[in-house]
This record gives structure tokens, sequence and C-alpha cells, in this order.
């Protein structure tokens, strides 16, 4: 079952270092993109993913093509694909070892989401980390309150 509790929800969130966001876009007005410069901003270790932007960087991060050309460890994958190409990003993680999969809002997969927790990922489906961070009190730098 997908984490829910803000408790659970948090400790993810202060735990995970590097987070790779899957489906990251160069252009300003999508949610990846802000949700990129966002997560760079609180911190994070951030590697953009899209196989149309590798070599290319975005807010100073080079992009990566995929998740198995990552070297190190990978905390997170974030995924900003729809619901159903959703599933093969989670097989993807799941193949390469991260240790959770943070799907989101209105990205639903729950076969995507089982494979992934009997796998031994921690999964969150269907939220935001702009929302949640700032909801759960863990804002950090220039935006913190």
């Amino acid at each position: 079952m997908p984490l829910e509790t803000d408790q659970d929800i948090a400790r993810l969130l202060t735990e995970t270092k590097r987070i790779a966001l899957v489906g990251a876009s160069a252009k300003p007005e999508r949610a990846s993109n802000r949700i990129l410069k966002f997560l760079i901003d609180q911190g994070y270790d951030m590697v953009p993913v899209n196989p149309g932007l590798a070599g290319q960087k975005l807010h100073g991060v080079e992009v990566a093509s995929s998740l198995d050309e990552m070297a190190g460890p990978i905390d997170m994958v974030d995924i900003f694909r729809n619901s159903e190409a959703a599933g093969s990003v989670v097989d993807e993680a799941i193949a390469v070892g991260a240790k959770s999969v943070w799907l989101q809002l209105n990205v639903i997969n729950r076969p995507a989401a089982e494979r992934a927790e009997e796998a031994g990922l921690a999964v969150v489906m269907d939220r935001c980390p702009k929302i949640e961070i700032p909801r759960l009190g863990l804002m950090k730098g220039d935006n913190a309150d």
C-alpha cells in the first residue's frame, strides 16, 4: 500500500537525498520543470531524466537519458509520465535498485505500485512533493518561512 500518513511521507522526504525526475521538461510552464527547480532549491541532488534532452542542462543539471545511465544510488524516482507509462518507469526503478518511487498528482498505477512494494521500494502515488514539503513543514533555504 502506498505511503499515506504524514509521518511516513515526511520520513521519506527527509531521508531522500538523490532524486531522478523522469519526464523532465525544458519548458518552464511544465510542472516537471518547476518541480525540478523547487527540489534543487530544497537541496536535493537532482538528476533530470529525458532521452530527448540527454546531455543538455536543466537548471544547471545535466539530463540523463535513462535511469540505468545514472551512476550511483538513487533514493527516489519521481515520475512525471501518464499513469500507463509510469508502469515501465517503476519497473526500471526496481531494476536499478531505487529505494522509492513517487508518482505525481493524477498518476495512478496500482499494479506498478504493487510491483514496487513487492520489490521493497517505498511508494507514494497521486501526490506532489512541491505540495507535501511545505505542508509538512520541511521547507529549506530561501523558500522556508
